[in-house]
């Protein structure tokens, strides 16, 4: 791992994700959650960092995503996590949060905060993770007004942010309606479209290869995805792969057991040691940059 700056310089704009999206191969863009997850996957050498909604509402509130985590602790979420990373963010910004209004807002408040790509999805509220039951999808018309209030919003304030449509309605409809959705939001302007939870591969590559603009394949553990390797991801035409919750399910996983550790009163010493996250935070950059600012006695 290299040793991350102190204050990284976010991109201007998404001309980086849209070159990379336009290149050979899948994108993959694992889920960050903090800055601390950010700051793991940038200097792991990853090239894009999707803010899932799921895995911050774990983190930020210990609660699921059920539309408990609300506008203004996503937007604040995501502000923090810009801080922490030099990498191109795409932020997951549920259903907008209301009406078609309501979604033009969220798009030019998480363009504010620093995303390059912005995903609206065309659940109804209170939404719920894609890989669950119960979920409920908006009229076709309500769906795609909120990509298109987007869209405008983004070109009435000459903002250089792409548009990620999410539609989940191959749970609740069908994949013909769902294929339906995707090709409407590609023409109320979307740049990238995110087809969840396809049952099959012959959906998923029928989806890849038949959809116009970017897919995306959302790849959730014991999830409803059929599980590809990125080359497979590739072959059938998908342009980025999403892993939202590989890095939390990690964490849960080694902070429970070191939790049970301890209360057991092992003395047992962790497999990433204190340096290691003193480096991963910055702090040999901050020591040495301070360093610079100490007040001169002379």
């Amino acid at each position: 791992m290299s040793d991350p700056a102190l204050f990284p310089v976010a991109p201007a704009g998404a001309d980086a994700l849209r070159r990379r999206l336009d290149e050979p191969g899948v994108l993959i863009a694992p889920g960050a959650y903090d800055g601390l997850s950010a700051r793991l996957l940038e200097a792991s050498g990853h090239e894009a960092l999707f803010l899932s909604g799921f895995s911050m509402a774990a983190a930020r509130l210990g609660l699921p995503d059920v539309g408990l985590m609300g506008y203004a602790e996503s937007l604040d979420q995501t502000r923090s996590i810009r801080g922490a990373t030099s990498l191109p963010i795409i932020a997951d910004a549920d259903t907008g949060y209301g009406n078609p209004m309501n979604a033009a807002r969220t798009l030019l408040g998480f363009a504010a905060a620093g995303a390059q790509c912005v995903m609206i999805e065309d659940q109804q509220w209170p939404k719920r993770c894609g890989h669950t039951a119960g979920k409920a999808v908006v009229d076709r018309g309500e769906a795609v007004a909120r990509v298109r209030a987007c869209a405008d919003a983004r070109t009435e304030h000459g903002l250089d942010v792409l548009i990620m449509a999410r539609t989940d309605a191959n749970a609740t409809d069908g994949f013909a309606e769902a294929m339906w959705r995707v090709e409407a939001f590609v023409e109320a302007g979307a740049d990238i479209t995110f087809l969840e939870a396809p049952e099959s591969v012959d959906q998923l590559a029928a989806y890849c290869s038949e959809s116009p603009g970017h897919s995306t394949a959302n790849l959730v553990e014991d999830g409803r995805t059929p599980w590809l390797r990125p080359d497979e991801l590739s072959e059938i035409g998908c342009s980025i792969v999403l892993y939202p919750v590989a890095l939390l399910l990690t964490a849960a996983q080694a902070m429970r057991s070191r939790a049970a550790e301890l209360h057991a009163g092992a003395d047992t010493t962790p497999r990433f040691a204190f340096d290691d996250i003193r480096t991963t935070v910055g702090w040999p950059g901050y020591e040495a940059t301070a360093s610079g600012y100490a007040a001169d006695d002379t």
